[in-house]
């Protein structure tokens, strides 16, 4: 299956190591994601102000963190990895500029 984290551009292309830890996952104990159909409209209430985003596509076979799909914005179910995301479960990422 797959699901969708954005992230800050700054963030992605800074990160020189084999695992991505979202500051989410220190704060609240989990990475927020999403399926496709919802990341439009992730983007419009969380990122208005970002210029541009990294959209990475995940294959959550591939994960070695696990993935739990529950409530949150609205009590709509989203995915969230309880764990860091191996940057090998990234099967590819889009750049969209705002």
């Amino acid at each position: 299956m797959l699901i969708y984290h954005i992230v800050l551009p700054e963030v992605w292309e800074n990160l020189n190591a084999e695992i991505y830890k979202a500051a989410s996952l220190e704060t609240e104990g989990f990475i927020h994601c999403s399926f496709r159909e919802q990341l439009d409209g992730v983007i419009e209430r969380y990122y208005s102000n970002a210029e541009s985003l990294v959209i990475l596509e995940l294959e959550t076979e591939r994960l070695m963190s696990r993935v739990v799909n529950e409530p949150s914005t609205g009590n709509e179910i989203y995915p969230h990895i309880y764990g860091p995301i191996n940057v090998d479960a990234v099967v590819s990422q889009e750049i969209r500029e705002r």
